[in-house]
């Protein structure tokens, strides 16, 4: 029960890994707050789950490339659970397209949700710990991305570089209010934003093959990290990364 007693909020947390990240916060004793966009469904089950855990939850729709939807999101959720303690950016999008001939909207779209959203959240996240005054922790959800390419990603890979150094900006800007700013680095995780381009069963199993864990990673895979980032375990660690991705980076064999 590392989480006892804190607000959590969870931005894109309808499935995938921000549906497993609030549900493991839960698990582990937190309120939680869920930002979703469209599937409805999905909220409210995850609310649910939670609910079952014996833990107050809530799911509020919002576009987060549209930045009242911030404002909104953390306002609610101070009002509704009473504070705001750990914040995790999750939200994104990676419409897989080739370089020369991509779309300006499908560029700029990616762009407004994947870092201009956080841009805001975190913002917004940020000024209600200062209110509250007792500090906090935000946790952005970049990417193994972040430090490599990718041919069709290249719209999405700048978008989660660009999310580590906002970690790492805010961590100097928000350590004096006693926030911590973290950054974690998911490698090929198994969620609806790469079903398609891993549907191809050759294609997936070169990518498991080049895991040394032997396997592409689960939502559920990215819990662990965010609860220590978000416990006072990690009260000492801001500005940080941390890669969790089966050891696929270091792999260049």
């Amino acid at each position: 029960m590392l989480l006892e007693g804190k607000t959590v909020l969870v931005t894109g947390a309808s499935a995938g890994i921000g549906r497993a990240v609030a549900i493991g916060c839960a698990q582990h004793g937190a309120d939680v707050a869920l930002n979703f966009a469209r599937d409805v469904d999905g909220a409210q089950a995850a609310v649910a789950e939670i609910e079952k855990l014996g833990r107050r939850a809530l799911a509020i729709q919002g576009d987060v490339a549209d930045p009242e939807t911030a404002t909104d999101f953390v306002a609610q959720a101070a009002d509704k659970l009473g504070r705001v303690d750990v914040f995790v950016n999750n939200a994104g999008i990676c419409p897989f397209h080739a370089f020369l001939d991509m779309p300006v909207e499908t560029f700029e779209r990616t762009m407004r949700v994947n870092l201009h959203g956080a841009y805001f959240m975190v913002q917004a996240a940020a000024n209600q710990m200062v209110k509250q005054g007792d500090g906090g922790a935000i946790i952005a959800m970049s990417s193994i991305s972040a430090l490599v390419g990718g041919e069709y990603q290249t719209h999405y890979t700048p978008t989660k570089a660009g999310l580590h150094s906002l970690m790492q900006s805010v961590a100097i800007a928000l350590g004096k209010h006693g926030i911590r700013c973290n950054s974690l680095f998911p490698g090929t995780i198994l969620t609806d934003i790469n079903k398609d381009d891993l549907a191809d069963a050759e294609k997936r199993r070169y990518m498991e093959g080049r895991v040394p864990l032997g396997r592409l990673g689960q939502p559920e895979d990215l819990v662990g990290p965010t609860v220590f980032l978000a416990s006072d375990l990690a009260r000492y660690v801001t500005g940080a990364s941390l890669l969790v991705d089966g050891g696929a980076y270091v792999n260049l064999q």
